[in-house]
């Protein structure tokens, strides 16, 4: 597991948490890679991937629906067996929840915003944490965007539509960090 705790600590490494409450929450993520693997969803706390994927020449933002959460997400969820790179799951899972077969990070692979999420327990799980790592990525075939099932839709919506639809805090934040990029 030497490759999961390095992906993840070059990355931390690298990332400077833009308040308080996001420096305190890299270092529960240090915490969590030091004692042990930080991939498995049976912990109460574990890292995942996610991204908001953007069309740079329209200045768009991609959202998905989720149903859980009865609210508008990024795209990204869980390290698969063999993954231990936040960013290569964050990809995958772009492409798997948007069709988007030429996604890139963009403008660089850096690390947009970290954050640790509450999820609520369901009939699946119990309730848990996700260290969730975010990314952007970007697009130049918003056209080709199809919903991986109908109950998780997918809408391209200006940032300033997109603050409107978002109910999680998190999620703002994470559009006010990428918001200026898109404005040039």
């Amino acid at each position: 597991m030497v490759t999961a705790h390095h992906a993840v600590l070059e990355l931390l490494a690298r990332y400077e948490p833009k308040s308080t409450a996001e420096r305190a929450d890299v270092e529960r993520v240090r915490a969590l890679v030091a004692s042990g693997d930080p991939w498995p969803r049976s912990t109460p706390l574990h890292v995942t991937g996610s991204a908001l994927i953007v069309h740079p020449e329209s200045g768009r933002v991609l959202l998905r629906w989720h149903q859980r959460h009865e609210s508008w997400l990024l795209v990204g969820g869980h390290a698969d067996p063999d993954e231990s790179d936040p960013l290569a799951i964050a990809l995958r899972e772009g492409r798997e929840e948007t069709g988007l077969t030429d996604l890139a990070p963009w403008p660089d692979a850096g690390v947009r915003h970290l954050a640790i999420v509450p999820v609520p327990a369901n009939s699946r799980e119990q309730a848990h944490e996700h260290a969730d790592i975010r990314f952007t990525l970007a697009t130049r075939a918003p056209e080709a965007v199809r919903p991986e099932n109908p109950q998780a839709p997918l809408r391209w919506l200006t940032p300033r539509e997109a603050r409107r639809v978002i109910t999680e805090e998190n999620i703002r934040e994470t559009l006010s960090r990428v918001e200026p990029l898109l404005a040039g």
